[in-house]
């Protein structure tokens, strides 16, 4: 690839670190600072490995306030809130990539998938190719042909023409995919009933979900188990689905200030990376490793 843009979900690889890095790693106050070692780590491998010049972390002001709960408040409220252990570290987790040298966005109205739809559209738009590093299904909508999908935990990488035999249709009609299935994690309703053979099948054969419901008769000839149920269900559950379609798709057009002057990466600011790992009782290993990372931009 030619230069291309690197975006971030940062969420995925947060909650990943959470997880899986052993909540005993605590600072000299004794806050946890697991997700933060994680984070910090993945950034940095992720620095060192590709040495991408433009670069964009998108980060989740607000679990509760997006667009979509004005549309539909329910969507998202099963979520239990972050702990405020974690809330802390997701701040670090910010402040660790902006004295990277990265450039990071967050917003309360709209969610990190929407940053990256917006980035990703607008550097398209200047001829440039997209990489998006993430593990969240929703986001292969935005795939589009040079373009790569970067499961990094995975190690998996997904062009365009991959999408479809991995997550089951085409990036433009993922979100209507979605939509239809519904997505219990979120609390998106969708059509009960339908499941992603069913959802799969429906969109491969259809463009959307406004060409599904145009042509609802043609369900009947589809190669599914029980395509009368399939209708009916559709039929019955349609204002349903149309809600989740708004809930499912990403917002390629929100409010953003960025160019791609704003994604070039800027040298670390070494100094303040050694301040944040030293409070975080940091061994060497991240210390160094930053060093490396300012030496090669040198």
């Amino acid at each position: 690839m030619n230069d291309p843009v690197y975006l971030i979900d940062a969420s995925i690889f947060v909650f990943r670190a959470w997880h899986a890095v052993p909540d005993t790693l605590v600072d000299g106050e004794g806050y946890p600072v697991n997700a933060l070692h994680g984070f910090a780590r993945f950034i940095g491998d992720v620095l060192e490995q590709v040495r991408p010049k433009h670069l964009g972390v998108a980060f989740d002001a607000s679990l509760r306030n997006s667009f979509r709960n004005q549309l539909y408040p329910p969507y998202k409220a099963n979520r239990d809130p972050a702990p405020q252990e974690l809330k802390r570290q997701f701040s670090l987790c910010r402040q660790t990539c902006e004295a990277l040298g990265v450039a990071c966005f967050s917003s309360l109205e709209y969610e990190a998938d929407d940053i990256i739809g917006t980035l990703a559209t607008r550097m398209r738009a200047r001829g440039r190719q997209i990489v998006l590093l993430s593990r969240d299904k929703d986001l292969t909508q935005l795939i589009r042909p040079g373009d790569v999908y970067w499961d990094y935990l995975g190690e998996k990488r997904y062009q365009y023409e991959d999408i479809p035999e991995k997550f089951g249709v085409l990036p433009e009609r993922m979100a209507c995919y979605l939509a239809v299935m519904g997505d219990a994690v979120d609390n998106i309703p969708g059509v009960p009933g339908v499941g992603t053979k069913s959802a799969s099948t429906l969109f491969r054969h259809f463009e959307s979900l406004a060409h599904l419901y145009d042509n609802l008769d043609e369900v009947l000839k589809l190669k599914l188990r029980n395509p009368g149920f399939v209708v009916n269900q559709l039929r019955e559950h349609k204002e349903s689905a149309l809600l989740a379609r708004q809930l499912t798709g990403i917002a390629c057009d929100m409010p953003l200030q960025a160019e791609l002057a704003t994604l070039a990466r800027k040298k670390p600011d070494i100094q303040r990376l050694h301040g944040l790992y030293e409070a975080a009782n940091f061994g060497p290993l991240l210390r160094n490793q930053a060093e490396r990372i300012a030496l090669s931009m040198a």
